[in-house]
């Protein structure tokens, strides 16, 4: 039931714990030669402990107000314009970035600084080194912003406990669950490009039909890829995602961002609406200080359209097979279309189409995965 978010590793006072990645699930591996009882590992496990969760007090919806803000973010541009303003009010913001091939987090203070963590990532990241960082921050009296997974969130909670936290505001985004990195890496490779090679990766944009310039899609423009269709199919989390305690509507961050799915603001929905759920009073001064357009929103409306809210995703009953197959050695590729023949059929379809010039997908934002090189 891992979920990767190393805090156990980070804690570890002679280094004994490590964490062994894998396409299934993660494993922590103690080495009793160096291990000293010290329980520490356990104290901050956010599976064995996870931090206390709070009602939401108040939904709301909305956008950022400056336009370039809310044009070049994946949904309402509330992330963004957050942390821009935290950096600008003189705190730290720690969130997760692409940076060398891995999915990992970055502090930055400079409000220029936070564009690099834009965009949504649909793999697990590694929060690897944030914890001993946040926490040196926190003592020596900064204010930090932490922007991660609710189960990072948690541990992070736990890493720096009640004290420190006073200086800590935390933002937990609404996860579908996370893939591990080794099959984002499978299917890049199987289009000829590494992960350490490329320099920004984008898994949706809300934009019509037209490239952004440098940016290359791995399929056709407007056709879901195949590690697109696993991700949203549920087909490919880590083991512990199926059973995640943090699927619901208890929140255990201050301030819960997600997209606004189903918004009745029908007009707004292209250019990208966030939702976010307010539990204290630190995610209310979060949503002040930041250059927002904040309307009411449907409790029921936001919930139903955002399953995660309500349970975690079902596991498949093709997951084991799919997974044999890849053990077996069979490609990425090949391996989610005998998963799910029907929605990558629809997909061949719609990408013979668009290539024919009989359909044209703009006016609608889709999922695509784009690289930078």
């Amino acid at each position: 039931m891992c979920a990767g978010c190393m805090a156990c590793a980070d804690i570890c006072p002679t280094g004994a714990v490590a964490i062994e990645p894998g396409i299934d699930r993660y494993r922590p591996v103690i080495d009793q030669d160096k291990c000293i009882d010290c329980g520490r590992c356990r104290k901050v496990c956010q599976q064995v402990h996870p931090a206390g969760l709070r009602e939401s007090a108040e939904w709301c919806q909305g956008w950022a107000e400056d336009p370039s803000e809310r044009g070049a973010s994946s949904s309402g541009g509330f992330a963004s314009a957050i942390s821009r303003a935290f950096a600008e009010s003189g705190g730290a913001v720690c969130a997760c970035a692409l940076s060398e091939g891995r999915f990992g987090f970055q502090v930055v203070s400079d409000p220029g600084d936070v564009d690099r963590f834009r965009g949504s990532k649909y793999v697990k990241s590694d929060p690897s080194g944030a914890y001993r960082q946040v926490r040196s921050l926190l003592k020596a009296g900064r204010k930090v912003l932490f922007i991660g997974l609710p189960c990072q969130v948690s541990a992070m909670r736990n890493f720096v406990g009640e004290h420190l936290g006073e200086c800590l505001y935390t933002i937990d985004l609404i996860c579908h669950g996370t893939p591990s990195p080794q099959l984002l890496e499978m299917f890049l490779e199987e289009h000829g490009y590494k992960l350490v090679d490329i320099a920004e990766i984008a898994f949706r944009r809300k934009a019509s039909f037209q490239l952004l310039d440098c940016s290359t899609a791995i399929d056709t423009p407007g056709v879901v890829d195949r590690y697109l269709i696993a991700f949203l199919e549920g087909l490919d989390y880590t083991e512990n995602c199926y059973s995640c305690a943090y699927a619901r509507r208890e929140r255990v961050s201050d301030l819960t961002l997600g997209d606004s799915w189903g918004s009745e603001l029908e007009d707004e929905a292209r250019g990208g609406i966030s939702l976010a759920l307010c539990q204290t009073e630190k995610g209310e001064d979060l949503l002040r200080m930041a250059k927002l357009k904040v309307l009411p929103v449907d409790e029921y409306l936001a919930a139903a359209n955002n399953k995660q809210l309500n349970r975690p995703m079902e596991r498949p009953a093709v997951r084991e097979q799919f997974l044999r197959n890849l053990n077996s050695g069979m490609p990425f590729e090949r391996a989610v279309q005998k998963a799910l023949p029907k929605r990558c059929r629809r997909q061949d379809i719609k990408r013979a189409l668009i290539r024919l010039r009989l359909w044209n997908p703009s006016g609608g934002g889709f999922y695509e995965m784009r690289i930078v090189r």
